[in-house]
């Protein structure tokens, strides 16, 4: 998080003379959350023995923390529990192993809630709300920085079949405790938009249907209300970059089937931000969920107005790129026996996968579209306006790696563009490479943030 925001929390903080005893506000638990979180480490870093260490020190603090079940490969899956209130509320975490942020935000989360009991907003939501919580639903799928389980199912496609142990005990928690509320935490793609706006989306909501129609109940509309707590909480900090995720009514999806089950779920999805780290969204998601459960017992998310989140952007996909290189001169260098192609100029976009990689040297970039992109947006965008550009092997088109060389165009003359030791023969001015940049200073650049 960028020094100037949290010197700005704190200053609110002593400023406005709010205390512990005081109920706290956004921006309030925005800054108590850099300084009570246990969680250090990188969600996307964290693995099964990382999350029994943390679990080990919540039980130590007196936090109730039980074995419920087992995966394929016969690692523990916990359940957490805060709180007697009759209000029941259950979360649950990284049931896709690759969705890793909620789950320290639980953490973080239990370890507030536990000690902070004696303040008057901890105690009123252990009075009302008893909350239980399973963080990390698929530890095999974490292990391996995976999505599905070790049967490569997708645990949140089973609902119905109910196949792997994951999803028959997600389902049995629910059956035998009968939640009033649950919330399902995951991570997104980092290039989803809000509607055509261009923005990242940082935080997807959805109050998810519990049939085909998408009409509201009693309970979709408390669902409702909690995600326009969420939006109301969040705003300070990510204004605009608050999404809707698509509310189509998905029949094996454990979300809608446990709607339909008799307890209304809250989906959050977290995406990303460029410029901010995994732990701010941790952060982000820890001020989402403490900022809801302080509304279910002081009241206030029964005063919420679900208009909010029907006026919320729905997601949209395919619109934003990791970076786009706009203006460039493409060289072509066509195999032998193929037809010449003449330079042209065009836009360039390339995406990174692996955004949550555990190692920045398996970041992989490959060439996604060329043309005219001028509709789109990237997260970066680069003007290669008077340069010529070429693969460094083969060439450029979509589903190539992104290894680029960039020459001056006055250069271009001298230049044997048939050369099989080009770069070497020819070392260009700029280079890029599976998001790594040599010479980017010689081309215009700017981070694109959508349009305001």
């Amino acid at each position: 998080m960028p020094v100037k925001t949290v010197i700005a929390c704190l200053l609110l903080l002593i400023c406005s003379g709010i205390s512990v005893a005081q109920a706290p506000t956004s921006q309030t638990l925005y800054a108590e959350w850099l300084q009570q979180r246990i969680t250090h480490t990188d969600p996307s870093r964290v693995r099964h023995v990382d999350l029994k260490k943390y679990l080990d020190r919540l039980r130590a603090e007196g936090v109730t923390v039980h074995e419920v079940g087992r995966s394929v490969a016969d690692r523990e899956i916990y359940q957490m529990e805060f709180g007697t209130g009759p209000l029941k509320v259950f979360m649950w975490s990284q049931m896709h192993g690759d969705e890793p942020t909620a789950t320290s935000a639980l953490i973080d989360l239990f370890h507030y809630l536990q000690q902070n009991r004696r303040t008057s907003t901890v105690s009123s939501i252990e009075r009302s709300i008893t909350l239980r919580a399973v963080p990390m639903l698929n530890p095999d799928g974490a292990e391996l920085f995976q999505r599905r389980n070790l049967q490569f199912i997708d645990i949140n496609r089973d609902a119905r079949a109910l196949v792997t142990p994951e999803g028959q005990l997600l389902k049995k928690l629910r059956d035998e405790w009968s939640p009033d509320i649950g919330f399902n935490l995951h991570n997104q793609n980092p290039r989803t938009a809000v509607g055509g706006t261009g923005r990242q989306a940082a935080i997807s909501l959805l109050a998810v249907p519990f049939d085909e129609s998408g009409s509201d109940s009693p309970g979709r509309i408390r669902s409702k209300k909690i995600c326009a707590r969420i939006v109301e909480a969040l705003a300070p900090f990510i204004s605009g970059h608050i999404g809707r995720y698509d509310d189509t009514f998905n029949p094996r999806a454990f979300g809608d089937l446990i709607t339909r089950w008799g307890t209304p779920v809250v989906l959050i999805e977290t995406g990303a931000l460029r410029g901010r780290s995994e732990m701010d969204l941790v952060q982000l998601n820890f001020v989402a969920l403490t900022s809801v459960l302080k509304g279910l017992a002081d009241g206030s998310v029964e005063r919420a107005d679900p208009r909010v989140y029907d006026g919320l952007r729905f997601n949209e996909s395919g619109t934003i790129f990791s970076l786009i290189i706009r203006n460039a001169l493409v060289i072509n260098r066509l195999e032998t026996g193929q037809a010449r192609v003449s330079p042209f100029t065009s836009d360039i976009a390339i995406n990174e996968d692996a955004a949550w990689s555990e190692s920045k040297s398996q970041r992989r970039a490959s060439v996604q579209d060329v043309g005219d992109l001028s509709v789109f947006y990237g997260l970066e965008e680069a003007d290669a306006r008077g340069y010529y550009v070429t693969c460094r092997q083969g060439v450029l088109r979509p589903g190539t790696e992104a290894a680029l060389l960039f020459y001056k165009k006055e250069r271009a003359v001298k230049i044997d563009w048939g050369a099989a030791d080009l770069e070497a023969r020819f070392p260009p001015d700029a280079v890029y490479r599976n998001g790594e940049w040599s010479g980017r200073e010689n081309l215009k650049s700017s981070t694109v943030m959508g349009k305001e």
